[in-house]
């Protein structure tokens, strides 16, 4: 828990390589190195595999959030003071209980940081030969997003890339987390905190 806190924070964590490849990917550990038994990275073009990498952060990152707040929303619920306490019942329904008000500033939100995000890592698209859709600027950095408030960004390259991997494997395991609890609610309707009381 305490290294998916961390990790949600830090941001700018995958260093420029002289040639993005596979063997090049923070993220591979033992036993089974790096794994990607369909063949994809094999196939990707250096700018394919950083859109790859791009992809597999941003929804380790969003997972990680995910899975911390169906505990967290799971837990409070009826007692939080936001939306009169109303809010309950299986985590994957909190969304949909919620006012409007809500759902707009939310949306709002969402579209902002994903706009920063096309801005700082693609190409502008009238920049972009027909034959290269979705290029990804030659200096970015996958998951560079340059924001770091705590400062935890290490210095040292064997420390950093400790730290990129730490982040990609909280991610990974938070996407299979994330799409467990998921599962587990429509399954039964009944919450994952609830099934832990009961267990």
């Amino acid at each position: 828990m305490r290294l998916t806190i961390i990790a949600l924070y830090i941001a700018p964590i995958f260093q420029t390589v002289a040639a993005f490849t596979p063997e090049s990917l923070p993220g591979a550990v033992a036993p089974l190195g790096f794994f990607d038994p369909l063949g994809f990275a094999a196939k990707a073009d250096a700018n394919t595999l950083k859109r790859y990498r791009e992809a597999e952060i941003t929804h380790g990152r969003v997972a990680m959030l995910v899975s911390v707040g169906f505990l967290v929303g799971e837990q409070v619920e009826g007692s939080s003071f936001l939306f009169d306490a109303s809010v309950s019942g299986p985590a994957i329904t909190h969304l949909e209980q919620t006012p409007t008000p809500f759902w707009t500033a939310l949306v709002i939100a969402i579209t902002n940081a994903e706009l920063y995000r096309a801005r700082r890592g693609w190409v502008e698209p009238v920049d972009v030969p027909a034959d290269q859709p979705g290029l990804l600027r030659e200096d970015y950095i996958p998951g560079d997003l340059a924001w770091d408030p705590l400062g935890l960004k290490p210095t040292e390259p064997v420390e950093f890339e400790m730290m990129q991997t730490k982040e990609l494997q909280n991610g990974r395991l938070a996407m299979l987390a994330a799409a467990g609890f998921m599962a587990q609610e429509l399954v039964d309707g009944k919450g994952i905190i609830e099934h832990l009381q009961s267990a």
